[in-house]
C-alpha cells in the first residue's frame, strides 16, 4: 500500500500504486530467507520519496514511455534500499521501518553481499531505462559519489570539531545526491528541455540537503515509535550531526566530557548531550537551517513552466520540512 501522504497527489500516487509490485518482481536473490526479507523491508511503509520525485519532475517533459519511466523509478529505489542495508550494518542499525534489519538476522556479511547485489538490479533497471552512454555515465557518477558521502562520513565519526562545511559535504553526497539523481533523471527520461533537466537536479540537491537535516534532527527530537527506528542513534555511532554542531557553537567545552568518551559513551552520557542540544536550541537552528533550504527549492520550483505538477512539487516540498516521520 503507497504511503498517506501520494492520497493528496492522486496522479503520483497511481503510478507508485503500479511501481510497488514490479518491484517486487525485479529485486529476486537466489537466497530466499534474505529475498524475504527485503521484500518485507520494499513493503513495509516507505514513502517512495524518490521515485514520487522522479515521477514529477517527468511531467515537464513531452514523452512518457510508462515502461522506460516503471523502469527508472524502480532503479532509484533499488539503490536507495541498497544503500539502506549498507547504512545498517555500518549503523549497527536492529531496525529499519519496524524491520528487523538483516545484519541483525543474518550477519553483516551477507548483508553487505545482498546490499551489493541490489547495486546489480538497480543497474538492470537503469539499462530498461536508457541506453544513452552520457545517461549510463551519469548513473555511474552519482553511485560513485553516493558511496564516496558514505565514506567521507568514516572520517568524521567522533570528530568533535566537526564543521558545517564538513557536514554539508557529506550529506550532499550521502543523502542530497540520490534526490539530485532522482529529480534529473525524471526531467530528462520525459525528454524534458535541458534548462528544466538541469533545474530539476537543482532542487533535487536543495530538497536533498534539507530532507537530511529533518533527518538527523529526528534523531534529537523524534519519537521512535513514528521514525520506526530507534532516536539517538547518530549520536551513539559518533556520526555529529548538524543539530549537536550548531549547539557546540561557542560551547564545546560543555560537551568535551561526554564526546570525549566516544564508544564508551553510557546512556546517561548521550541523555546528557540531548539535554545539552536542548539547553543550546542546536535543534532550533537546524530547523532554521532547513527551513531556509526549503524556501531556496520553493523558490526554484516557481521557476519551472506553470503547470499542475509545479504545484504538486511545491507543495510536497513543504510538507517534506514539516514532517514527524
Amino acid at each position: 500500500m503507497v504511503h498517506k501522504l501520494w492520497n493528496q497527489f492522486p496522479r503520483v500516487k497511481a503510478q507508485l500504486t503500479q511501481l510497488q509490485p514490479y518491484l517486487v518482481d525485479a529485486v529476486t536473490l537466489p537466497n530466499r530467507p534474505i529475498h524475504k526479507q527485503i521484500l518485507a523491508l520494499l513493503q513495509s511503509g516507505g514513502k517512495l520519496l524518490r521515485p514520487g520525485f522522479f515521477y514529477l519532475f517527468s511531467e515537464f517533459g513531452d514523452q512518457h514511455d510508462d515502461a522506460v519511466l516503471r523502469a527508472g523509478a524502480a532503479s532509484l529505489e533499488i539503490l536507495h534500499v541498497a544503500t539502506l542495508i549498507h547504512d545498517d550494518v555500518i549503523d549497527h542499525s536492529p531496525v529499519r521501518r519496524g524491520i528487523t534489519t538483516l545484519h541483525t538476522l543474518y550477519g553483516s556479511r551477507n548483508a553487505v553481499y545482498a546490499g551489493d547485489y541490489l547495486f546489480t538490479l538497480y543497474f538492470n533497471e537503469v539499462m530498461k531505462a536508457t541506453h544513452d552512454m552520457q545517461e549510463l555515465q551519469l548513473n555511474i557518477n552519482s553511485m560513485r559519489d553516493i558511496l564516496t558521502g558514505e565514506l567521507e562520513q568514516m572520517k568524521l565519526n567522533y570528530k568533535r570539531n566537526v564543521t558545517e562545511e564538513e557536514y554539508f559535504k557529506e550529506i550532499s553526497g550521502k543523502t542530497a545526491e540520490l534526490f539530485w539523481l532522482s529529480c534529473r533523471q525524471g526531467a530528462s527520461l520525459s525528454h524534458s528541455t535541458p534548462e528544466i533537466v538541469d533545474l530539476a537536479g537543482q532542487i533535487g540537491l536543495t530538497i536533498g540537503k534539507a530532507y537530511q537535516i529533518m533527518d538527523d534532527i529526528l534523531d534529537y527530537d523524534g519519537n521512535a515509535k513514528q521514525t520506526k527506528k530507534p532516536v539517538l542513534e547518530d549520536l551513539k555511532n559518533g556520526v555529529y550531526s548538524l543539530p549537536l554542531i550548531l549547539a557546540m557553537k561557542g560551547a564545546n567545552r560543555a560537551f568535551k566530557p561526554y564526546l570525549s568518551k566516544k564508544e564508551q559513551m553510557t546512556a546517561e552520557d548521550v541523555e546528557a548531550v540531548q539535554q545539552l542540544v536542548d539547553q543550546y536550541d542546536g535543534v532550533g537552528k537546524a530547523k532554521n537551517t532547513a527551513s531556509e533550504l526549503t524556501k531556496q527549492a520553493l523558490h526554484l520550483i516557481q521557476q519551472l513552466p506553470d503547470e499542475s505538477g509545479r504545484q504538486d512539487l511545491y507543495s510536497l516540498t513543504q510538507w517534506l520540512l514539516n514532517r514527524q516521520q
